[in-house]
């Protein structure tokens, strides 16, 4: 597999995100394009990063510190996408600038206390579960608004938008109402002026779907597949949780 691989995969992806984008008369640079690199060793994600890319987001607090120690430079930016147990905050927080999976006012709690005797903030996304699967983490639609609010109170969180996946099936109307949903709630939080509170990216959308993500508000998109290939093994090999929110 030559270096060029990579390269040109990341090449598609950008050509889809600015016609998607044009379709429905958006700014390519309003949607930014977030590296899923679980599993994905680390020779494939200095290409991606030598071809100019900068954000990666990681599943798992071990990959995060192996991968992070290797490839960390003053360009790249590191956000963690995976669920994220309270036992692990304390390391997650040593290198990530943003987290996408906060679902739960105990793991607001863990974070702001461990932030607290850091004496610093972090970016943090709440996670919607907007599909209602089960196998799926994140908060449901309708309370979603109650457990923001909650999180506003911690002045060590600054919430910068949401996050969602979209249902995983091949009705594309299926997981249009997923995003839709998202941004119907985001404006119901803006609508809120909940102090500190901003709303300004909408993570949603990954290699079969952003295109649909794009149309419906996304400013975030997490691709991982599309870029790196298939993964040797299905997602329950690598964790035995709920579904991953990246790919």
């Amino acid at each position: 597999m030559n270096d060029l691989w990579i390269v040109d995969n990341l090449k598609r992806i950008r050509e889809r995100m600015n016609s998607a984008c044009q379709s429905v008369g958006r700014k390519t640079e309003e949607v930014k394009l977030l590296l899923a690199t679980k599993t994905v060793p680390v020779e494939r994600i200095k290409q991606a990063l030598d071809a100019d890319e900068t954000l990666i987001g990681e599943n798992k607090v071990q990959e995060l510190q192996q991968k992070y120690s290797l490839l960390q430079n003053d360009q790249t930016e590191w956000h963690f996408i995976g669920h994220l147990q309270t036992n692990k905050v304390k390391n997650v927080l040593k290198y990530v600038t943003c987290i996408h999976s906060v679902d739960r006012l105990k793991l607001g709690k863990a974070l702001h206390k461990q932030l607290t005797k850091e004496n610093r903030q972090i970016d943090i996304l709440v996670q919607v579960n907007t599909s209602y699967e089960e196998s799926k983490f994140g908060i449901v639609p309708e309370e979603t608004l109650n457990l923001v609010e909650q999180l506003s109170e911690l002045n060590t969180l600054n919430i910068k938008g949401l996050m969602t996946i979209g249902k995983l099936t091949t009705d594309g109307k299926e997981t249009r109402k997923c995003f839709r949903l998202l941004k119907s709630i985001q404006q119901q939080i803006i609508q809120q002026n909940y102090p500190g509170v901003e709303m300004d990216i909408l993570s949603m959308g990954m290699s079969g779907d952003l295109e649909v993500a794009i149309e419906e508000g996304a400013t975030m998109i997490r691709v991982g597949t599309a870029i790196f290939g298939e993964r040797i093994y299905p997602d329950s090999y690598y964790w035995n949780e709920k579904l991953s929110i990246s790919e």
